[in-house]
């Protein structure tokens, strides 16, 4: 409503309204007049401290930029990307999209800056690496969980940010790649291959020493910077007239004119250009969808090395060659924008920094195609994911008095993850290659139940098992260890194979791995032989031991003095028998068993662990809480000898298992069994199946461990892939791989258990007594030997298994007393070398 007031302020010639209506040159000239005025009479005062102020405003703002970037440099690390067998190309969209997160609140970004992330390809002479800068402020993870979820099997290694080079004078070539045209318009993203296949191959036949990065840094953007790239997609289509400074100087210069839409409504275009137009404004509009990323793209081509004078010119233009290949394989991105390349005077500088200033606004489709992983499967020097990384089901253990160590998760957060010990009641088997790490996880293993309480029986036929406990094994532990060492020289404990309170089944159980043993050269006459044999010294008083068997086959008087104590008939039928063969008969139908019986015996060690005596180790006490540790290396013993030894401690520990039966549940103490290289010691009378499946009532674990399926035996096989229901596998060849996945699947695939790495493994669980779903976790090594701790543990161990003496006589532990008519079975010089 026009008032009073203000007609006659437009009335009034002495007004500025009124004399810029009637002159409106006269009026500006008038008022630019006085301005120049002001300024002559102020200027002396007031322009130095404008200036001041100018240049305070500046220094603030360059320092507050400075105190940004320090920022979001502390604590910056590099997560390195190692890309599945086959990488989704739609998954770098799926990661620009989840990395949208990191964008900050307004008023935080004003404060201290926006942080940006740097996806680089990094090239040497043989590999090439992909990798992401993450700044400090980023919280730890988010990033690698973004990746794994955009490429599921992908896996990243986290470390510190490195120097691009060490050389103090490097020879160096690089640019930068900005937008050509208003980054209203989109780069090309659709393409029938991997667009960066070209960039991939341009730095091939880089020499030693040279290296080259290529980096697109980006970060998610909003608010004014958004309003500023939608103003410019107007611009782009209405031309400059429309700017701001235009209308200023209509209002001031006012006249007759069109505003500029109207203009070129009104300009006749031909149909080419109108096409044009149109299809430029739907992209446009597309790519204002989303939120957007400011970007720049920098690369580099430089030496590791300070090259020579002599040859420094020589290699600058062989760098400056492959910098220009890679700014060209940029050229593929052109459509209705392109690519345009700018010289960097010295590029490790600015690629060291990872700095991001104002760059080009590019949609997330436009930063997929140029930071993604490769599609292609085929890239030699690309190392890849060997499996995917599947994270837990729920219910699986972490750690606690109760849990048997199996490692820790590859995903998320690393945490612990173990066995519960009424689930590994129901037995472990281990798989996986030499040096893939089953050693180091049993060793675990076997430490923690030590710890703990549990009884342990550990067979080893390498040794290297054995030596890792001993140096590892609590102080306070050793007077439970029982250690057998075919390698140390002085006497070892003694486990009569012949002691028992069930005759017929020791005999029965002793014949049975013997056969098995021997099976290419054993006979039914053998089998008679030997039984009988063995039955006959069990009749015998005092203590009966293996070395008596020759003596009683070849020396008649022995064999006389035996039958004495044979009440059964049928034994003593044999016996006849075997008398009125002749000589040549009797050497005849002996020798198989006794060329066995001779090895055998011929060794010291085997001589004094299973024949010197009465048994100075009780297995009823191993299992309620002692350590038995087997130490049977094959290069000491020979292959059959060590099998041999390894399947009578196994029956034996099983026979202790079974006398458990007495005893109520509650009185049952959890011990556990492992056995490496088990299908060499698992020669046995019982039914594989019927053993794990009776054990875990007696509260017996068993881990079985070996290298690959073709060493089983067919129903052996079975019978721990059935029984033995908690799987650990380790990397395993591709044909075990297909049968082994039947456990996996869907979850994990063959191809994922024949790329395991070193000490990852894939865990298939039992979860209170029922079967869960696989998992993937890495083992952890072993904690520092400990100097001194192996001969300490040792000594202790002789200790624990000397005889015990009363009077004259030898005593075992729990045992009856030996015959003092008996001559010790092992020679003298063997028993205190040290």
């Amino acid at each position: 409503m026009i008032t009073s007031a203000h007609l006659a302020s437009l009335t009034d010639p002495r007004s500025p309204v009124s004399r810029y209506l009637r002159d409106p040159g006269g009026a500006v000239h008038s008022l630019l007049d006085g301005l120049g005025h002001a300024v002559l009479a102020w200027g002396p005062v007031a322009g130095p401290s404008l200036a001041a102020v100018v240049t305070g405003l500046f220094a603030a703002r360059a320092w507050w930029r400075s105190r940004c970037r320090r920022t979001l440099a502390s604590g910056a690390r590099l997560v390195e990307i190692l890309p599945p067998p086959a990488a989704d190309p739609n998954g770098a969209a799926a990661l620009w999209s989840n990395l949208v997160g990191v964008l900050r609140p307004a008023w935080r970004r004003r404060l201290t800056g926006q942080p940006h992330l740097a996806w680089e390809y990094v090239f040497d002479r043989e590999t090439i690496r992909i990798r992401i800068w993450v700044p400090g402020v980023i919280p730890p993870g988010m990033v690698e969980r973004a990746i794994e979820a955009a490429w599921p099997g992908a896996h990243t290694k986290t470390t510190a940010v490195p120097p691009l080079t060490a050389a103090p004078d490097p020879v160096a070539v690089g640019g930068e790649l900005r937008l050509a045209r208003s980054e209203a318009l989109p780069i090309r993203t659709d393409f029938p291959a991997d667009p960066i296949r070209a960039l991939l191959g341009a730095p091939a036949g880089l020499g030693g020493g040279e290296k080259a990065v290529v980096q697109v840094l980006a970060r998610p953007v909003t608010g004014r910077r958004m309003t500023s790239a939608r103003r410019a997609a107007r611009h782009l289509r209405v031309g400059h007239a429309g700017s701001p400074a235009a209308r200023l100087l209509d209002l001031l210069t006012p006249g007759p004119h069109r505003s500029p839409r109207r203009r070129i409504t009104a300009t006749v275009l031909d149909r080419q250009t109108t096409l044009e137009n149109a299809a430029e404004d739907r992209v446009i509009i597309a790519k204002q969808r989303g939120t957007p990323f400011e970007t720049r793209i920098r690369y580099a081509v430089f030496t590791t090395t300070a090259p020579d004078a002599a040859v420094r010119q020589a290699t600058e233009d062989s760098l400056r060659g492959r910098a220009h290949a890679i700014a060209s394989a940029f050229a593929g991105f052109t459509e209705h924008n392109y690519y345009r390349r700018t010289r960097l005077r010295r590029p490790l500088i600015p690629l060291g920094e990872r700095r991001l200033d104002k760059g080009d606004l590019l949609s997330i489709p436009e930063l997929a195609v140029l930071a993604h992983l490769p599609w292609d499967e085929a890239i030699p020097a690309l190392q890849r994911a060997g499996a995917r990384a599947v994270p837990p089901p729920p219910g699986v253990a972490t750690s606690g008095p109760g849990v048997r160590p199996i490692g820790v998760t590859d995903t998320g957060n690393p945490r612990p993850v173990g066995l519960r010990i009424p689930d590994a009641r129901h037995h472990l088997h281990i798989l996986g290659a030499t040096g893939s790490g089953k050693s180091e996880l049993m060793a675990r293993m076997i430490l923690d139940d030590a710890e703990a309480g549990r009884g342990v029986v550990v067979v080893d036929p390498k040794g290297d098992l054995v030596t890792d406990i001993l140096m590892r094994l609590p102080e306070e532990l050793a007077g439970k260890v029982v250690l057998f060492d075919a390698d140390d020289r002085t006497r070892p404990p003694i486990l009569n194979l012949l002691e028992g309170d069930d005759p017929a089944r020791i005999v029965d159980n002793l014949v049975s791995i013997f056969s098995r043993i021997y099976a290419s050269s054993w006979g039914p006459r053998t089998d008679d032989i030997l039984r009988a044999g063995l039955l006959t010294l069990r009749a015998m008083p005092g203590t009966p031991v293996l070395t008596d068997l020759p003596k009683l086959l070849l020396n008649a008087a022995f064999r006389q003095r035996a039958l004495e104590h044979v009440h059964d008939d049928v034994l003593r039928g044999f016996w006849t028998w075997y008398e009125h063969l002749s000589e040549p008969s009797r050497a005849q139908a002996t020798a198989p068993l006794m060329n066995k019986i001779r090895g055998l015996l011929l060794r010291p060690f085997v001589r004094s662990a299973i024949a010197g005596g009465p048994s100075t180790v009780d297995m009823d006490d191993v299992l309620n809480g002692g350590i038995c540790m087997v130490r049977i290396a094959k290069d000491a013993l020979g292959a059959e000898t060590a099998h041999l030894i390894g399947s009578i401690i196994v029956a034996r520990t099983w026979q202790a298992a079974t006398r458990r039966a007495s005893l109520p549940q509650s009185q049952r103490r959890d011990a556990s069994l492992y056995i490496d290289e088990a299908h060499n010691f698992l020669n046995l009378p019982y039914a594989m199946e019927d053993m794990l499946a009776e054990a875990r009532g007696y509260r017996l674990s068993m881990t079985l461990a070996h290298q690959y399926l073709r060493q089983l035996p067919r129903e052996l096989e079975e019978g721990i892939s059935a029984n033995a229901r908690t799987k650990v596998f380790f990397n395993a060849s591709p044909e075990d791989a297909r049968h082994l996945a039947r456990h996996t699947e869907p979850r994990l695939t063959a191809h994922d258990l024949s790329n395991l790495d070193a000490f990852h493994v894939v865990v298939r669980p039992v979860v209170n007594g029922a079967e869960a779903p696989p998992f993937t976790a890495l083992t952890q090594p072993l904690q520092p030997a400990i100097p001194g701790r192996a001969r300490l543990i040792r000594t202790a161990a002789r200790q624990n298994a000397a005889p015990r003496t009363v009077g004259a006589v030898q005593l075992g532990k729990g045992t009856g007393s030996a015959d003092p008519r008996r001559r010790p079975a092992t020679p003298d010089l063997a028993e205190d070398v040290a």
